[in-house]
């Protein structure tokens, strides 16, 4: 398997498709398309340094509460 970074689009949603089992719906492969998608974004980001750390996000969230 490629990395992610040298696949193309086709070939990494023929590689997600194929790897669905047979009875998937329609569905259930939008779905994975779409996981798989929002993985690949995630990392990338990551990757850039365009995260918040952990802390940050626990005080943002705490504060919804009240």
């Amino acid at each position: 398997m490629k990395p992610l970074e040298t696949r193309n689009a086709k070939d990494r949603v023929i590689e997600i498709v194929s790897e669905q089992p047979d009875d998937a719906s329609f569905d259930e492969i939008l779905h994975e398309l779409a996981f798989a998608r929002m993985i690949e974004r995630g990392l990338a980001d990551a990757d850039a340094g365009r995260v918040v750390p952990h802390e940050a996000v626990v005080r943002e969230t705490g504060s919804w509460r009240k």
